[in-house]
């Protein structure tokens, strides 16, 4: 199928586009409901039946997106949910947005994309645009997902386009569906930006395939940002995840440096920070959580091995952050130790278990490997989380706890306290002047005044 870009365009840039958005987590609800509030009809797929009854009865599970937003949209008859991919038939562009984890020798996990590419495939039909958002190694839309899609019996060339000024500059074949990545770049609890407010990177197989993306995707969001390819986009997404990582690491280092020298790692930042070029600050803590830092940068690691390619450093970031947590544990062993008192049998309340301040996400919280190596070593562990009622099953945690609740005799009951997430809602006053003794990895505590001999900055 040949088209001009106009033809395109008019295709993908109307309020009659139907979208489907399959993978209703943090990435894809925001995005489904972003393009319901611009008009769009918008169907989000899922195969977490417990999701789509809720969205069904209006309600959220997502703390930062309201119920009411739900009802709206639902109600506008502009976002419905569907547990089924029959649907699919019926949408002019599907957005994938699936987990991408690592396996357990830390290398992809690519069997959400696989099945889901599986699932479209058996309900494709021509014209279709399909955009993977799932972060993930260079070429994985080429090598995956399209040969996945062409089972379908239709074909998408791969074929190289040049762009100039944000505009595909050559008309091409597309074939009879069409292919692009786009890379998610959800920062959940970000009060700052939007989700429409964060510009859009795309990048296609071929020529009509980037056009098609771009023309969609610029009904929605402020900026959109056409590159060469698909592999080009995917990497992208790597690169801004892989600079925080290192960055992160790197602090973290300096930290553990600075902890031996007598030097607050907290106070250097700061200064440092107050440089107008060449800096910016990042803060370390008790390692790295979330769905993106922890993960891609392995994504590229085991893929540039096909290439005889070493990443020495984003290796060695990555040791750096995920031992972190073995850091909170030896300083927390230190400081019982010096009050003649050991992991054993002590026990121990972790505060925060979502992986960072404010939202109720804990996809790989260091809070769950350290309360899991505080049990190894025999301690008795709680958790106060706010936005965690309860602990469910996960991957590969299941801790069977509830939150308990954060009074001053809960707060006093336990030998230690480890500030885990600095959640706002906290009390740290309070929290140091109940406790016995305070192991702060974020610190939260560093206006604290009084009880200052109960702190372990960490």
């Amino acid at each position: 199928m040949k088209e001009t870009e106009a033809g395109i365009h008019s295709r993908f840039n109307g309020r009659d586009v139907k979208v489907g958005l399959v993978g209703l987590g943090y990435v894809g609800l925001p995005l489904a409901l972003l393009f319901a509030r611009k008009g769009l009809r918008t169907t989000g797929f899922d195969i977490d039946a417990t999701k789509i009854e809720k969205l069904e009865r209006g309600e959220t599970y997502i703390r930062h997106i309201p119920a009411a937003e739900i009802r709206a949209q639902t109600k506008a008859k502009r976002f419905r949910a569907s547990a089924g991919f029959s649907g699919l038939n019926d949408m002019d562009a599907v957005i994938i947005c699936v987990p991408t984890p690592l396996d357990e020798h830390r290398e992809p996990d690519l069997a959400y994309i696989r099945n889901t590419a599986e699932a479209i495939s058996a309900h494709l039909h021509a014209g279709q645009l399909v955009v993977l958002e799932s972060t993930t190694y260079p070429g994985t839309t080429e090598e995956l997902v399209l040969p996945i899609l062409a089972r379908s019996g239709l074909h998408c060339s791969v074929q190289p386009y040049s762009v100039a000024n944000n505009q595909v500059e050559v008309t091409t074949e597309g074939g009879n569906f069409l292919l692009a990545f786009s890379p998610e770049r959800e920062d959940p609890g970000n009060k700052q930006f939007k989700t429409h407010q964060i510009p859009k990177v795309v990048g296609g197989v071929n020529a009509a395939s980037a056009w098609a993306a771009q023309a969609l995707y610029a009904q929605v969001f402020d900026r959109t940002m056409v590159l060469s390819s698909s592999r080009a986009a995917e990497m992208t997404k790597l690169l801004e995840n892989i600079y925080r990582c290192v960055n992160i690491a790197l602090v973290n280092e300096l930290k553990l440096v600075c902890l031996r020298m007598g030097i607050d790692i907290w106070e250097v930042i700061e200064a440092a920070k107050t440089k107008p070029f060449g800096f910016t600050p990042f803060y370390p803590g008790p390692g790295l959580g979330g769905h993106c830092i922890p993960i891609d940068p392995f994504y590229l690691t085991w893929k540039a091995r096909e290439y005889d390619v070493p990443t020495r450093f984003i290796e060695l970031a990555g040791e750096i952050n995920a031992a972190m947590p073995e850091h909170v544990i030896e300083a927390l062993a230190e400081a019982l130790n010096q009050r003649k008192q050991c992991l054993k049998e002590v026990r121990v309340l972790v505060l925060g278990v979502a992986y960072k301040k404010d939202i109720d996400d804990l996809r790989e919280s260091p809070s769950l490997r350290i309360m899991k190596l505080l049990q190894a070593r025999g301690a008795h562990v709680d958790y106060n989380d706010p936005y965690f009622p309860r602990l469910h099953k996960m991957r590969h945690y299941d801790f069977q706890l509830a939150s308990v609740d954060l009074t001053p005799a809960t707060l006093a009951g336990y030998d230690a306290v480890v500030i885990s997430t600095d959640h706002s809602s906290y009390d740290y006053s309070e929290i140091v002047r109940c406790s016995r003794l305070v192991i702060d990895t974020r610190n939260s505590t560093s206006h604290v005044k009084e009880d200052r001999e109960k702190i372990v900055r960490c």
